[in-house]
Protein backbone atom coordinates (compact mmCIF):
# COMPACT_ATOMS: atom_id res chain seq x y z
CA UNK A 1 0.00 0.00 0.00
CA UNK A 2 1.46 3.57 -1.16
CA UNK A 3 1.40 6.19 1.46
CA UNK A 4 0.30 9.10 -0.79
CA UNK A 5 2.04 12.29 0.42
CA UNK A 6 -0.53 15.77 -0.72
CA UNK A 7 0.77 19.11 -1.75
CA UNK A 8 -0.43 20.69 1.59
CA UNK A 9 1.74 19.42 4.49
CA UNK A 10 -1.58 18.70 6.96
CA UNK A 11 -4.57 18.41 3.94
CA UNK A 12 -5.42 14.79 3.03
CA UNK A 13 -5.34 14.38 -0.37
CA UNK A 14 -9.16 12.19 -1.06
CA UNK A 15 -9.42 12.16 -4.54
CA UNK A 16 -5.38 10.85 -4.54
CA UNK A 17 -6.25 8.10 -2.26
CA UNK A 18 -9.25 7.20 -3.98
CA UNK A 19 -7.94 7.14 -7.42
CA UNK A 20 -4.82 5.09 -6.02
CA UNK A 21 -7.06 2.57 -5.02
CA UNK A 22 -9.35 2.59 -8.41
CA UNK A 23 -6.40 1.69 -10.18
CA UNK A 24 -5.89 -1.04 -8.05
CA UNK A 25 -9.56 -2.03 -8.70
CA UNK A 26 -9.02 -1.38 -12.55
CA UNK A 27 -6.42 -3.85 -12.38
CA UNK A 28 -8.31 -6.57 -10.54
CA UNK A 29 -10.83 -6.36 -13.27
CA UNK A 30 -8.74 -6.44 -15.87
CA UNK A 31 -7.38 -9.44 -13.91
CA UNK A 32 -10.68 -11.15 -13.89
CA UNK A 33 -11.17 -10.80 -17.32
CA UNK A 34 -8.34 -12.49 -18.24
CA UNK A 35 -8.63 -15.53 -15.74
CA UNK A 36 -12.60 -15.77 -15.85
CA UNK A 37 -13.28 -14.55 -19.07
CA UNK A 38 -15.86 -12.35 -17.05
CA UNK A 39 -16.56 -9.40 -15.53
CA UNK A 40 -17.60 -8.05 -11.92
CA UNK A 41 -21.52 -6.34 -11.93
CA UNK A 42 -23.07 -4.30 -10.25
CA UNK A 43 -26.99 -3.08 -10.11
CA UNK A 44 -27.70 0.21 -8.99
CA UNK A 45 -31.61 0.71 -8.15
CA UNK A 46 -33.35 4.38 -7.93
CA UNK A 47 -36.66 4.67 -6.95
CA UNK A 48 -38.32 8.22 -7.32
CA UNK A 49 -36.75 11.37 -8.73
CA UNK A 50 -34.93 12.88 -5.96
CA UNK A 51 -32.15 15.00 -7.99
CA UNK A 52 -29.42 14.32 -5.27
CA UNK A 53 -30.03 10.58 -5.55
CA UNK A 54 -29.90 10.94 -9.78
CA UNK A 55 -26.89 12.63 -9.39
CA UNK A 56 -25.29 9.90 -6.81
CA UNK A 57 -26.17 6.97 -8.91
CA UNK A 58 -24.93 8.46 -12.23
CA UNK A 59 -21.57 9.08 -10.77
CA UNK A 60 -21.05 5.52 -9.75
CA UNK A 61 -22.36 4.15 -12.89
CA UNK A 62 -19.93 6.42 -14.72
CA UNK A 63 -16.98 5.32 -12.04
CA UNK A 64 -17.97 1.81 -13.18
CA UNK A 65 -17.93 2.22 -16.84
CA UNK A 66 -14.32 3.59 -16.03
CA UNK A 67 -12.87 0.92 -14.30
CA UNK A 68 -14.69 -1.67 -16.43
CA UNK A 69 -16.98 -2.98 -14.33
CA UNK A 70 -20.37 -3.70 -15.82
CA UNK A 71 -23.76 -2.00 -14.25
CA UNK A 72 -27.22 -1.51 -14.60
CA UNK A 73 -29.13 1.42 -14.04
CA UNK A 74 -32.54 0.22 -12.71
CA UNK A 75 -34.89 3.48 -12.24
CA UNK A 76 -37.82 3.23 -10.63
CA UNK A 77 -41.32 5.39 -10.46
CA UNK A 78 -41.59 7.20 -6.97
CA UNK A 79 -45.19 5.59 -6.98
CA UNK A 80 -43.52 2.01 -6.73
CA UNK A 81 -44.89 -0.34 -3.62
CA UNK A 82 -42.45 -2.43 -1.78
CA UNK A 83 -43.57 -5.44 -3.30
CA UNK A 84 -42.73 -4.43 -6.65
CA UNK A 85 -39.08 -2.77 -5.74
CA UNK A 86 -38.65 -6.16 -3.49
CA UNK A 87 -39.23 -8.29 -6.53
CA UNK A 88 -36.94 -5.84 -8.68
CA UNK A 89 -34.49 -6.72 -6.14
CA UNK A 90 -35.05 -10.54 -6.05
CA UNK A 91 -34.53 -11.11 -9.66
CA UNK A 92 -31.35 -9.08 -9.38
CA UNK A 93 -30.28 -11.70 -6.77
CA UNK A 94 -30.69 -14.79 -8.99
CA UNK A 95 -29.29 -12.74 -11.45
CA UNK A 96 -25.68 -14.58 -12.01
CA UNK A 97 -24.17 -11.53 -13.73
CA UNK A 98 -24.99 -9.02 -11.03
CA UNK A 99 -22.17 -9.39 -7.98
CA UNK A 100 -23.68 -6.25 -6.08
CA UNK A 101 -26.92 -4.82 -6.00
CA UNK A 102 -26.95 -1.01 -4.17
CA UNK A 103 -30.44 0.60 -3.89
CA UNK A 104 -30.11 4.50 -3.30
CA UNK A 105 -31.20 5.83 -0.24
CA UNK A 106 -33.55 7.68 0.88
CA UNK A 107 -36.40 5.72 -0.99
CA UNK A 108 -39.78 7.28 -1.19
CA UNK A 109 -41.77 7.41 2.15
CA UNK A 110 -43.81 3.79 1.25
CA UNK A 111 -40.88 2.38 1.10
CA UNK A 112 -39.66 0.10 4.53
CA UNK A 113 -35.90 0.40 3.80
CA UNK A 114 -35.30 -1.99 6.52
CA UNK A 115 -37.09 -4.63 4.83
CA UNK A 116 -34.82 -3.63 1.78
CA UNK A 117 -32.14 -3.85 3.10
CA UNK A 118 -32.52 -7.35 4.26
CA UNK A 119 -33.80 -8.09 1.04
CA UNK A 120 -30.73 -7.76 -0.75
CA UNK A 121 -28.63 -10.70 -0.82
CA UNK A 122 -25.57 -10.76 2.17
CA UNK A 123 -23.33 -12.14 -0.72
CA UNK A 124 -24.25 -8.91 -3.37
CA UNK A 125 -24.47 -6.63 -0.39
CA UNK A 126 -21.90 -4.76 -1.65
CA UNK A 127 -23.09 -1.48 0.95
CA UNK A 128 -22.72 -3.73 3.71
CA UNK A 129 -26.03 -2.85 5.15
CA UNK A 130 -27.59 -6.35 5.89
CA UNK A 131 -27.60 -7.75 9.15
CA UNK A 132 -25.65 -10.55 8.47
CA UNK A 133 -22.28 -8.54 7.52
CA UNK A 134 -22.79 -6.50 10.09
CA UNK A 135 -22.73 -8.99 12.39
CA UNK A 136 -19.68 -10.33 10.34
CA UNK A 137 -17.54 -7.23 10.96
CA UNK A 138 -18.74 -6.77 14.50
CA UNK A 139 -17.32 -10.05 15.20
CA UNK A 140 -14.44 -8.75 13.83
CA UNK A 141 -14.20 -10.25 10.36
CA UNK A 142 -12.87 -7.47 8.35
CA UNK A 143 -12.17 -10.10 4.90
CA UNK A 144 -15.73 -9.59 3.61
CA UNK A 145 -17.50 -6.48 2.34
CA UNK A 146 -16.97 -3.43 4.58
CA UNK A 147 -19.11 -0.40 4.59
CA UNK A 148 -17.82 2.13 2.15
CA UNK A 149 -17.90 5.16 3.99
CA UNK A 150 -15.77 4.11 7.10
CA UNK A 151 -13.53 1.69 5.19
CA UNK A 152 -13.18 4.54 3.26
CA UNK A 153 -11.67 6.68 5.89
CA UNK A 154 -9.91 3.81 7.24
CA UNK A 155 -7.90 3.27 4.02
CA UNK A 156 -7.45 7.66 4.30
CA UNK A 157 -5.84 7.20 7.53
CA UNK A 158 -3.84 3.67 6.58
CA UNK A 159 -2.38 5.57 3.26
CA UNK A 160 -1.47 8.54 4.85
CA UNK A 161 0.90 6.86 7.13
CA UNK A 162 -1.41 8.01 10.25
CA UNK A 163 -0.61 5.65 13.53
CA UNK A 164 -4.08 4.32 15.04
CA UNK A 165 -2.46 1.60 17.64
CA UNK A 166 -3.23 2.47 20.73
CA UNK A 167 -4.79 6.23 19.93
CA UNK A 168 -7.56 7.64 21.21
CA UNK A 169 -10.21 7.96 18.21
CA UNK A 170 -13.74 10.31 18.70
CA UNK A 171 -16.06 9.51 16.40
CA UNK A 172 -18.55 12.32 16.10
CA UNK A 173 -22.60 10.16 15.47
CA UNK A 174 -23.67 7.10 15.84
CA UNK A 175 -25.88 6.26 12.65
CA UNK A 176 -25.78 2.83 11.35
CA UNK A 177 -24.28 4.06 8.12
CA UNK A 178 -20.79 5.82 9.42
CA UNK A 179 -21.12 6.18 13.63
CA UNK A 180 -21.46 2.73 14.59
CA UNK A 181 -19.57 1.11 12.10
CA UNK A 182 -16.47 3.12 12.16
CA UNK A 183 -16.34 2.65 16.05
CA UNK A 184 -16.01 -0.83 14.61
CA UNK A 185 -13.17 -0.70 12.46
CA UNK A 186 -11.25 1.90 14.16
CA UNK A 187 -11.07 -0.71 17.43
CA UNK A 188 -10.68 -4.20 15.49
CA UNK A 189 -7.60 -5.96 15.76
CA UNK A 190 -4.74 -4.58 14.00
CA UNK A 191 -5.82 -1.09 13.96
CA UNK A 192 -6.32 -1.15 17.75
CA UNK A 193 -7.29 2.50 18.46
CA UNK A 194 -9.27 3.28 21.61
CA UNK A 195 -12.40 4.44 20.30
CA UNK A 196 -15.36 6.84 22.26
CA UNK A 197 -18.61 7.33 20.27
CA UNK A 198 -19.98 10.64 21.09
CA UNK A 199 -23.60 11.61 20.11
CA UNK A 200 -26.40 14.32 20.99
CA UNK A 201 -26.86 13.51 24.01
CA UNK A 202 -23.09 13.28 25.34
CA UNK A 203 -22.53 15.77 27.84
CA UNK A 204 -19.29 17.92 27.58
CA UNK A 205 -18.50 16.36 24.21
CA UNK A 206 -15.56 18.62 23.84
CA UNK A 207 -13.99 17.31 26.88
CA UNK A 208 -13.36 14.35 25.05
CA UNK A 209 -12.92 15.68 21.56
CA UNK A 210 -9.80 18.09 23.21
CA UNK A 211 -8.47 14.14 24.35
CA UNK A 212 -8.61 12.72 20.96
CA UNK A 213 -5.80 11.89 18.93
CA UNK A 214 -7.90 11.27 15.67
CA UNK A 215 -11.70 12.97 15.43
CA UNK A 216 -14.21 11.35 12.55
CA UNK A 217 -16.68 13.62 12.52
CA UNK A 218 -19.88 12.25 11.22
CA UNK A 219 -22.96 14.08 13.27
CA UNK A 220 -24.47 15.96 10.47
CA UNK A 221 -24.47 19.42 11.17
CA UNK A 222 -22.46 22.30 9.47
CA UNK A 223 -19.23 23.08 10.75
CA UNK A 224 -19.80 21.72 14.45
CA UNK A 225 -16.58 20.71 15.36
CA UNK A 226 -14.55 24.50 16.24
CA UNK A 227 -11.01 25.03 16.63
CA UNK A 228 -11.61 25.42 20.24
CA UNK A 229 -12.93 22.14 20.57
CA UNK A 230 -9.16 20.24 19.50
CA UNK A 231 -6.18 19.77 20.40
CA UNK A 232 -2.50 20.83 18.47
CA UNK A 233 -1.50 17.86 16.50
CA UNK A 234 -4.91 16.39 16.08
CA UNK A 235 -6.03 14.04 12.99
CA UNK A 236 -9.16 15.28 12.05
CA UNK A 237 -11.47 12.91 9.12
CA UNK A 238 -14.45 14.78 8.37
CA UNK A 239 -17.41 12.77 7.17
CA UNK A 240 -19.88 15.37 6.59
CA UNK A 241 -21.27 17.46 3.59
CA UNK A 242 -23.89 20.53 3.53
CA UNK A 243 -24.99 23.02 1.92
CA UNK A 244 -24.85 26.64 3.41
CA UNK A 245 -26.31 29.16 2.18
CA UNK A 246 -23.87 31.67 0.64
CA UNK A 247 -25.76 34.52 -0.99
CA UNK A 248 -22.20 35.34 -3.26
CA UNK A 249 -21.01 32.04 -4.55
CA UNK A 250 -22.42 31.18 -8.11
CA UNK A 251 -25.14 28.58 -6.94
CA UNK A 252 -26.18 30.43 -3.67
CA UNK A 253 -25.12 27.92 -1.82
CA UNK A 254 -21.46 26.44 -0.61
CA UNK A 255 -20.44 23.01 0.54
CA UNK A 256 -19.36 23.00 4.31
CA UNK A 257 -18.26 19.68 6.56
CA UNK A 258 -19.09 18.56 10.09
CA UNK A 259 -15.79 20.88 10.97
CA UNK A 260 -15.18 24.34 10.88
CA UNK A 261 -12.21 23.70 8.30
CA UNK A 262 -10.89 27.53 8.69
CA UNK A 263 -10.52 27.35 12.69
CA UNK A 264 -9.44 23.05 12.92
CA UNK A 265 -6.92 23.03 10.26
CA UNK A 266 -4.08 25.09 12.02
CA UNK A 267 -4.54 22.85 14.53
CA UNK A 268 -4.42 19.40 12.77
CA UNK A 269 -1.54 17.07 11.75
CA UNK A 270 -3.62 16.14 9.24
CA UNK A 271 -7.33 17.33 8.35
CA UNK A 272 -9.65 15.78 5.02
CA UNK A 273 -10.88 18.69 3.27
CA UNK A 274 -14.76 19.47 1.99
CA UNK A 275 -15.33 18.47 -0.94
CA UNK A 276 -12.35 16.11 -2.47
CA UNK A 277 -11.81 14.06 1.06
CA UNK A 278 -14.13 11.44 2.24
CA UNK A 279 -16.59 11.60 -0.78
CA UNK A 280 -14.40 9.83 -3.41
CA UNK A 281 -13.08 7.02 -1.10
CA UNK A 282 -16.82 6.00 -0.60
CA UNK A 283 -17.68 5.44 -3.94
CA UNK A 284 -13.86 3.71 -4.91
CA UNK A 285 -14.89 1.43 -1.83
CA UNK A 286 -18.28 0.44 -3.22
CA UNK A 287 -16.60 -0.72 -6.40
CA UNK A 288 -13.44 -2.68 -4.49
CA UNK A 289 -16.84 -4.48 -2.75
CA UNK A 290 -18.28 -5.05 -6.22
CA UNK A 291 -14.95 -6.92 -7.31
CA UNK A 292 -14.80 -8.62 -3.91
CA UNK A 293 -18.26 -10.01 -4.33
CA UNK A 294 -17.44 -11.86 -8.45
CA UNK A 295 -14.17 -13.26 -6.29
CA UNK A 296 -16.12 -14.99 -3.27
CA UNK A 297 -18.75 -16.10 -5.97
CA UNK A 298 -16.28 -18.06 -7.09
CA UNK A 299 -15.30 -19.48 -4.35
CA UNK A 300 -18.39 -20.92 -3.16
Amino acid sequence: MKTIQPESSNLIDGKAIADAVNRETATRVADIGKQYGATPGLAVILVGDNPASKVYVNTKVKKCAELGIYSEKIVLPKETSQPELLDVIHKLNCNPTIHGILVQSPPPPQIDEAEVVKAVAPDKDVDCFHPQNVGRMLLGDLTGFLPCTPSGVLQLLQRSGIETAGKNAVVLGRSNIVGKPMMALLSAKGVDATVTMCHSRTKNLADFTKKADIIVAAIGKPEFLRGDMVKKGVVVIDVGINRVEAPDAPKGYRLVGDVAFDEVAPKASKITPVPGGVGPMTIAMLMRNTVLAFEASFKR
